[in-house]
């Protein structure tokens, strides 16, 4: 026969939660590496978070799949540098890039669209201050005469093209605005700049500035010539239409340079791009090819003699870990969208280590404030809501350990304000309870007999209060956007894991308090107050005849 409304067995419920927790830690120890260890932000950790926008010409929405898409390559290329540890999320139109520790500065080009591309040079020039020219009257049109680079001296035969490039880091150019480029600063610059007119293209080179900021990185048309510099500033092209996009790029590497100090990136083409290459090498003996990284040229080699099998070589003046970025970066291809950093947030390990003692501390100093309120409010009821808060403590903490290994969810310090709200959402549950228990005693009936009565009522309570708290923190996270989901994640999960705690071990551990004879007398249970209350009500009815308050 079920027990009436209100009366429980706290064995079961207690049982209930032991077993739930004990499964919990067998998952928290037993699975992935075992370590009972949450997954840290860089705020506490230390290391570096890059947040990247999407660079939109005409105003529209880029499409998800898009997103999507330039989230995935992203991630290939955080895995590709062999930082543990990292990841990217989407967060609305833009990918948030956290990656831990020391190898943080990684992250900052890890954005760049990656359009590489090959161009024949038309013109190379110095890079020199110049007025700016007005174009001479059309009518006869000449084709610019190419120019032989410094180090292409006759007799060179060396079958893999050398030329001149500059650290990957330092190729992506800022952003005329943040959070996306001006359409009609992007239109001005195709005009000028990807003119098939040889006088415009004139003009262009002349006035072209290699230290502004470049609208067309990332956004040049393929189709058309381009005006545009070297990577190191150190000259000015003209380039002919794309003869072999990057796509057709199979594999890259970096290794030691052979020929010259320093490091190299080998690129190997994909069985059309290999076609394609040895036939333009084959014409083009004595030339310069331009290997154009989102509009910039990395290095513009002379070509000395056909490149046959598909292999060849970007070299330059790379370090080790630039040539391994600029490899890790073709190898697994361009982003579908352009992005601007509009964020890049740096923190030391020991800075990191500050923030996390002092959100401890803080969570330190709210739980002795509630525990001291307890004690002396509530005396044994008290004990149990410490208790009860030690116990949701430890279910917390496993879930964290778990979501991190599960989902990757990393707890900050955002996320640690949010479980210090949440303490007092729970300790809100348990003194609705232990509130409504008073209201019971001071009608006449005993602890034990209140402790049914004043659930059955406390629950509609607690139950109605956690439902607005969750729903205001799922609101939160819908409609936030970065640290702050951190913080509406943690509070609603608390406010959820608050139900469970509340309704296993608070509400049997009150039940079994009741059953007590100690526990149960006014001087313990901390409803003393209440029952003087009942007992001047009682005397009172007495006294005056009224009809007195009997115990159900």
């Amino acid at each position: 026969m079920a027990p009436p409304a209100g009366h429980i067995r706290p064995g079961r419920y207690l049982g209930a939660f032991i077993l739930i927790v004990g499964f919990m830690y067998s998952l928290v120890f037993f699975t992935g590496d075992g370590r009972p260890v949450p997954k840290l932000g860089i705020d506490l950790q230390g290391g570096t978070r890059v947040t990247l926008t999407v660079r939109s010409t005409d105003g529209q929405q880029p499409p998800p799949e898009s997103i999507d898409r330039a989230r995935q390559i992203i991630e290939q290329r955080v895995n590709g540098i062999g930082v543990s540890g990292a990841e990217v999320v989407r967060d609305g139109n833009n990918l948030v890039i956290t990656v831990p520790g020391e190898r943080g500065d990684e992250a900052k080009s890890l954005g760049r669209t990656a359009d590489l591309n090959f161009r024949r040079v038309a013109q190379a020039v110095p890079n020199q201050p110049a007025a700016p020219q007005q174009p001479t009257p059309s009518g006869k049109p000449g084709t610019p005469a190419p120019t032989t680079p410094p180090n292409a001296g006759p007799g060179t035969t060396t079958p893999k093209p050398q030329g001149r490039a500059v650290p990957a880091a330092e190729q992506q150019q800022p952003a005329p605005a943040p959070g996306g480029a001006n359409a009609e600063d992007v239109a001005k610059a195709r005009a000028l700049r990807q003119s098939t007119d040889p006088q415009v293209q004139a003009q262009a080179l002349a006035t072209l500035d290699c230290a502004a900021p470049d609208p067309l990185r990332g956004l040049d048309d393929p189709k058309l010539p381009l005006v545009t510099c070297a990577d190191d500033n150190s000259e000015k092209f003209v380039l002919e239409p794309v003869f072999l996009p990057g796509r057709e790029i199979a594999d890259a590497g970096a290794g030691q340079d052979q020929n010259s100090p320093g490091f190299v990136v080998s690129v190997t083409f994909r069985a059309a791009g290999s076609d394609i290459w040895s036939k333009f090498t084959s014409a083009n003996v004595g030339k310069r090819a331009a290997f154009v990284l989102d509009g910039r040229v990395v290095s513009a080699p002379n070509i000395n003699e056909p490149i046959l099998g598909g292999n060849t070589q970007i070299s330059g003046r790379f370090t080790l870990p630039e040539a391994q970025d600029l490899a890790n970066i073709l190898k697994y291809g361009s982003l579908p969208l352009a992005f601007d950093q509009s964020e890049a947030e740096t923190v030391s390990a020991t800075l990191g280590l500050a923030s996390m003692q002092a959100g401890l501390i803080a969570g330190a100093v709210g739980l002795v404030l509630v525990f001291a309120y307890c004690m002396f409010y509530y005396r044994a009821l008290g004990v149990l809501t410490v208790l009860s808060l030690g116990l949701a403590a430890l279910i917390i903490y496993g879930v964290l350990v778990l979501l991190g290994r599960w989902i990757g969810f990393t707890l900050d310090l955002a996320g640690i304000a949010g479980f210090i709200v949440a303490i007092g959402i729970t300790a809100d549950s348990f003194i609705v309870f232990f509130e409504r228990l008073k209201d019971e005693v001071r009608e006449g009936r005993s602890f034990r007999s209140a402790v049914p009565r004043g659930w059955v009522r406390a629950r509609r309570t607690i139950l109605s209060a956690d439902a607005v708290s969750f729903l205001a923190a799922a609101v939160l996270y819908i409609l936030a956007v970065g640290q702050v989901k951190g913080f509406a994640f943690t509070l609603g999960m608390s406010t959820v894991l608050d139900l469970v705690v509340v309704f296993l071990v608070t509400h049997p551990l009150v039940a079994l308090a009741s059953k007590s004879k100690l526990l149960s007398q006014p001087a313990w249970s901390g409803l003393g107050e209440a029952h003087r209350t009942a007992a001047a009500g009682r005397t009172y009815a007495k006294t005056s005849g009224a009809p007195a308050t009997k115990e159900a």
